[in-house]
């Protein structure tokens, strides 16, 4: 599959994951209020930064469908890797660092003797606020999921994951899959607390789950990233260019090719091929065009396409011309 093959349905992954992290975030405060539980609002501010993140990756989406412009010749595809980075690192200062901030308080106040050991309210709405919200997160998980394998072709779940052009289906299914983890933690700290009543059981909650948090963001900026430094094409691509250019008469071999992914769906590629002897200026610039037409009818993501003859052709056509006496 090429990467640009899955783009069509990443609007629609991030909308159901928006719709359903506000209604989580809403009613996760809603119960960390009437229960008191640490690690239920540590949930409910983890809801609330994937529910910016959403807004986020709707935004670099929009950003970077405006077409090109003077100062930006190639347009602004780069909008889609921009704003996810900015989503990893949203994940942990929104997310990670208010639930490590919690866990660690909460801990060092009942280590000093001031900690509460009994908290307001009835821990029965962590329990099914909790119990909504991860099956809320299921459903916008399976959504992901859905769309992800589709992605995914025949290539491994961890290959697919390092070498997605589009970063989008990714980052929203890494969101869901620590939100679910993140639920688990938090309805095993609830638990704990009911059953031992010692409160300590929530900030230990709210720290793993800002640990979690915290690895997360660490992957999806590293990834995010490595797209923001220009990657080059997959495989499948790289070879399916090959095969499509040699299927042109006239070319015997594609001497070097670089490509560099500004966004999912625009790729610079530029090539230096071998030509058959014997054509004229003219015969090189008509294999050329063929080459382009071929490459963008099969891979339309190749936007931008610059093709030289090889050198050892060039050199070989000056030694061919009249020489001056």
């Amino acid at each position: 599959m090429s990467a640009a093959g899955s783009e069509g349905n990443s609007l629609k992954v991030v909308v159901a994951a928006l719709a359903g992290n506000l209604l989580i975030a809403l009613s996760k405060f809603f119960a960390a209020f009437m229960s008191g539980s640490v690690a239920t609002l540590a949930e409910a501010i983890h809801s609330v930064a994937d529910t910016a993140n959403q807004v986020l990756l709707i935004v670099g989406m929009r950003r970077a469908e405006r077409p090109p412009t003077l100062l930006h010749p190639f347009g602004h595809a780069v909008e889609s890797y921009f704003w996810p980075f900015m989503v990893s690192i949203g994940i942990f200062l929104l997310g990670g660092l208010f639930a490590l901030y919690e866990g660690v308080h909460g801990l060092l106040e009942l280590a000093s003797g001031h900690g509460a050991e009994t908290e307001h309210g009835a821990r029965i709405w962590s329990y099914g606020v909790l119990g909504a919200s991860f099956a809320f997160e299921s459903w916008s998980f399976s959504v992901a999921y859905r769309e992800f394998k589709q992605m995914q072709g025949s290539r491994s779940f961890r290959v697919t994951l390092m070498q997605a052009k589009d970063p989008t289906i990714p980052v929203v299914l890494a969101e869901d899959t620590a939100a679910l983890l993140g639920l688990a933690i938090a309805l095993v700290a609830v638990g704990l607390t009911d059953v031992t009543g010692w409160s300590g059981w929530d900030s230990v909650g709210s720290f793993l789950i800002g640990l979690l948090l915290a690895l997360v963001a660490w992957f999806l900026a590293g990834r995010t990233h490595s797209l923001l430094l220009g990657e080059a094409i997959t495989a499948e691509d790289d070879a399916r260019i090959k095969a499509l250019a040699k299927s042109v008469e006239g070319v015997n071999e594609v001497r070097q090719m670089l490509s560099y992914h500004l966004g999912p769906k625009t790729v610079i590629l530029a090539m230096k091929i071998d030509f058959a002897r014997g054509l004229d200026v003219a015969g090189i610039e008509g294999r050329i065009n063929a080459v382009e037409k071929a490459i963008r009818k099969d891979l339309p993501h190749m936007r931008y396409i610059f093709i030289e003859p090889d050198a050892t052709y060039r050199v070989q056509l000056d030694e061919s011309a009249p020489r001056e006496p």
